[in-house]
C-alpha cells in the first residue's frame, strides 16, 4: 500500500508530487501530464497570467517557468504573454525533473478500503494507497447552459473541447460567454475566416488593463500591490492569504468564489476582438432547437425582454466550470455522500491542510477553490496547495502509524534524487508502475 496516490498530472498534481517525493513519501501519480493544456486548448492561445505567476512548485524552487525558458533561449518578461503551448512544454519539463515517473493511465474509481483507498485504473488494475490527493483539474466540471443541453455534439460544445478550431473554417459559430475563453476563442475563429458572434448576459465586456511595471514608486506599490492574480489589496488577500479566506463563513466563501475575479478579457486581446467579432450583450439563450438545414435556431432574450432569433451552425459554450460532488464521478458514490460541503454549494469542504471530511482524502485545484478562494482557480495557487497538502498527508500518515508514520515525524525535505536512487536499487517499497502500453515520463 503506497503512502499517497495523486490523481491528476496538471500543475497541481505535479506540484504535489514534487513536494511529496522530496519528503520521501512512497507515491504514485496518475494521469496524462498537462492534459488540459495539451489537449483542450487550440494553437494561438496565450497565458492570461503573468509568467512570474505561472510557476509549478517544487520545494527548492529550482524548476520555475523562467528556468525552463532559459533552456530554450527564451526570456520571460512581465507584461509579455506566453503561448499556452510553451507553458504545456514547461509542465512536461517540470514533470521529468521534479516529480516521480507519471503513470499516464486514467483512474476510473476511488473507493475506501481498510487502511486507505483502492483505486482502479482504466485497464482494470487495482492500486492501494493510504491517502489520495484529487487533482483532477477542471474538465469534470464543465458548465453548459440548460437550454443548450438537449442539443447534440454536432450542434453544441464547450470551449474546452477544442484543441483545434479549423473544423469551423468558413462556417457560422456563436460563442456564449464573456470571459477570456469566450473572447479569445471568438477572436481565433474570426482570424481563420469563421463568421462568429459572442452572446453574453452582461451588458458590457470587461477588459483587464496593461499591468504596471513590477518596479514602481513606493506610493503606487502600496496603493495597488502586485499579486499573482492582478493588482490590488483584495487580489492580494485572495492570492497570498488563502488560509485567511478559508476562515470566512461558508456562505461568504461560496458567494465570493462565484463572483470574485469575474469574466474579463486580457488587455492584449481587446483590439483583435473588437475589430473582428460581433457582440450581442445583455442577452441570454432562452431556447435552442435544431432546424432542417442542419443549423441551430437560437432564441435570445435581452435583459429588457426583447427577443432576437439567430441561426448558426454551431454553439460553443465558453461558460466556465463549477466544482461539485455530483460531477466527481471518479469517487465512490457512498464516499461522496458522506463528504461535508461548502454550503450552499455542493463543493467538498477542505481542512486547513486540504483534507476532506473523509480522513486521508485530499483536494486540490478547482475542487478546493470554494474553501480557499479564487487563487485555486489559477496555477498560482499550486505552491500554497502543494506545501500544505503534503504536510497534511504526512500528518495523516503519522496518525495512522505504520510505514508512513516514520516519514511524518521527520522534517519536510529530502531530495527527488534520493527517492529515485532508492527506486533504482530496489530499496523503495513500491513496485515499478505498470504502464499497460501507456508511456511514462521519467
Amino acid at each position: 500500500m503506497h503512502d499517497l496516490a495523486v490523481v491528476g498530472a496538471g500543475p497541481y498534481g505535479l506540484s504535489i508530487a514534487a513536494h511529496a517525493a522530496a519528503a520521501g513519501l512512497d507515491l504514485r501519480v496518475f494521469g496524462r501530464p498537462m492534459a488540459s493544456w495539451r489537449d483542450h486548448m487550440p494553437p494561438g492561445m496565450f497565458l492570461k497570467s503573468e509568467p512570474w505567476a505561472s510557476n509549478l512548485s517544487d520545494p527548492g524552487g529550482d524548476f520555475g517557468l523562467a528556468d525552463y525558458a532559459a533552456t530554450q533561449g527564451v526570456e520571460v518578461r512581465h507584461g509579455v504573454p506566453l503561448p499556452v503551448g510553451f507553458f504545456a512544454s514547461y509542465g512536461l519539463w517540470f514533470a521529468e525533473r521534479a516529480a516521480p515517473p507519471v503513470d499516464e493511465r486514467m483512474i476510473t474509481a476511488v473507493r475506501p478500503c481498510p487502511g486507505g483507498f483502492r483505486l482502479s485504473t482504466e485497464d482494470g488494475e487495482s492500486v492501494l494507497a493510504r491517502t489520495v490527493a484529487l487533482a483532477v483539474g477542471v474538465m469534470p466540471f464543465i458548465d453548459i447552459p440548460g437550454p443548450l443541453l438537449a442539443l447534440t455534439a454536432e450542434h453544441v460544445s464547450h470551449s474546452s473541447h477544442h484543441a483545434d478550431l479549423t473544423r469551423f473554417k468558413g462556417r457560422d459559430v456563436t460563442v456564449i460567454g464573456a470571459g477570456q475563453a469566450a473572447l479569445e476563442t471568438a477572436a481565433l475563429l474570426a482570424e481563420q475566416g469563421t463568421t462568429v458572434r459572442v452572446v453574453a448576459r452582461s451588458g458590457q465586456l470587461n477588459w483587464n488593463t496593461l499591468p504596471p511595471p513590477l518596479r514602481r514608486p513606493l506610493r503606487e506599490t502600496v496603493r495597488q500591490p502586485h499579486t499573482g492574480l492582478g493588482c490590488g489589496w483584495k487580489n492580494w488577500l485572495y492570492a497570498e492569504s488563502p488560509g485567511l479566506f478559508r476562515r470566512l463563513p461558508a456562505a461568504t466563501r461560496a458567494r465570493v468564489f462565484t463572483s470574485a475575479l469575474g469574466p474579463a478579457g486580457a488587455w492584449w486581446l481587446r483590439e483583435r476582438f473588437e475589430s473582428a467579432v460581433e457582440a450581442g450583450l445583455g442577452e441570454s439563450v432562452a431556447n435552442a432547437d435544431p432546424v432542417d438545414d442542419g443549423r441551430v435556431r437560437l432564441e435570445l432574450v435581452s435583459t429588457a425582454g426583447r427577443v432576437r432569433v439567430v441561426e448558426t451552425d454551431h454553439v460553443i459554450a465558453a461558460t466556465g466550470f463549477t466544482p461539485g460532488l455530483e460531477r466527481l464521478g471518479v469517487l465512490d458514490s457512498g464516499l461522496r455522500a458522506t463528504l461535508a460541503t461548502v454550503r450552499p454549494s455542493s463543493a467538498p469542504e477542505a481542512s486547513p491542510l486540504f483534507e476532506s471530511s473523509h480522513p486521508g482524502l485530499f483536494l486540490a485545484g478547482l475542487l478546493s477553490a470554494p474553501s480557499f478562494g479564487p487563487s485555486m482557480r489559477f496555477v498560482y495557487g499550486a505552491a500554497y496547495t502543494a506545501e500544505r497538502l503534503v504536510h497534511g498527508v504526512r500528518r495523516r500518515l503519522g496518525a495512522r502509524g505504520g510505514a508512513g508514520g516514520a516519514v511524518a515525524e521527520g522534517p519536510v525535505g529530502g531530495s527527488l534524487g534520493t527517492v529515485r536512487q532508492r527506486q533504482a536499487s530496489g530499496a523503495d517499497r513500491s513496485p515499478e508502475p505498470t504502464t499497460a502500453g501507456k508511456s511514462q515520463l521519467s
